[in-house]
């Protein structure tokens, strides 16, 4: 199904860093009818409110970036929490969806929902082949039952419910609190803050060997855009850049578009975590996709995003 530039999307999420870009894309694109609601006007963990506002604004596509997100320490201090909220968000969403006949629904997942020691790059049909990362449990556990929830409406009920799986996403809208944000943009703060004091130096977790994948936010857009207009095959695809750098690599780059120029240190002591993380995004490429912000790109802007912020 393709949308019209007047159709009604609700973007659920839309005030968060992947719900603000989709906004931005399709706004860019001239769709002119776009439904958003913050947390505080619209609790998506209401069953009863959100099946009132859906049948009130009746929105032909629903793109879900609504979720209760945070870092690993996060994570693992409140996985009940993670869980419940989540699973509450997403099953209003898709069942209410499903109720009233919204044509098109895209889930947002993450990539965290595949196995600890599952084969590298992670592939799509490598989910649920062994047991996740305990420290996000909870939070996984939402996300793969939404996905399952959307691929058993497309497969029994012939809906067009799709997800999308991005890898560790990045960009303006970020969260930089250093307690809950994630690797990027917890490093792009630390180094902020080193240099507002003489340079100071920068110690970082680990000893800088572990892979990770980054994609900026506007691609992810991008696919999203994407995918809401044109049926796909399969269930849920993944959505990465295919690059790779070591976390050695991040913290040089980051301290650069930072302009820190102090020493980095590294606390061996601590936890390097799971050595390497990259999606297989073939499928999703092969639709057309592909992403076009390079990593020092999407730091310059994310990191002149943060400074207009603090």
């Amino acid at each position: 199904m393709s949308l019209s530039k007047t159709s009604r999307i609700f973007i659920a999420g839309h005030r968060g860093m992947v719900g603000s870009a989709v906004w931005r894309r399709l706004t860019a694109k001239g769709y002119e009818k776009l439904i958003g609601r913050s947390s505080s006007e619209l609790d998506l963990r209401n069953s009863s409110d959100v099946t009132q506002f859906l049948h009130e604004e009746k929105p032909e596509a629903i793109v879900d970036c609504a979720a209760r997100v945070g870092g690993i320490g996060a994570n693992a201090a409140a996985p009940y929490e993670f869980l419940m909220d989540n699973l509450q968000i997403q099953n209003n969403l898709i069942q209410g969806a499903y109720e009233l006949g919204v044509k098109k629904f895209i889930f947002l997942g993450s990539s965290c929902i595949y196995p600890k020691l599952a084969p590298q790059p992670l592939k799509e049909e490598y989910l649920l082949t062994s047991p996740l990362e305990p420290t996000n449990e909870g939070y996984a556990l939402a996300k793969i039952a939404g996905l399952k929830a959307c691929e058993y409406l497309k497969k029994f009920h012939q809906k067009d419910f799709v997800s999308l799986m991005p890898t560790n996403l990045y960009g303006p809208g970020d969260q930089f609190d250093l307690e809950r944000s994630h690797v990027l943009p917890a490093m792009m703060r630390k180094f902020h803050e080193a240099k507002l004091n003489n340079h100071a130096p920068v110690t970082l977790w680990g000893d800088g060997s572990p892979l990770r994948e980054f994609l900026h936010v506007d691609d992810l857009a991008s696919a999203v855009l994407m995918v809401l207009n044109q049926r796909l095959d399969e269930p849920y695809c993944n959505v990465g850049s295919g690059e790779e750098v070591t976390i050695e690599e991040l913290a040089l780059l980051v301290q650069q578009s930072v302009g820190h120029q102090g020493e980095i240190l590294w606390d061996r002591e601590r936890p390097n975590g799971t050595p390497r993380k990259l999606l297989d995004s073939t499928k999703i490429r092969t639709l057309g996709w592909q992403p076009n912000v390079t990593l020092q790109d999407g730091l310059a802007t994310t990191y002149a995003w943060f400074l207009k912020r603090t």
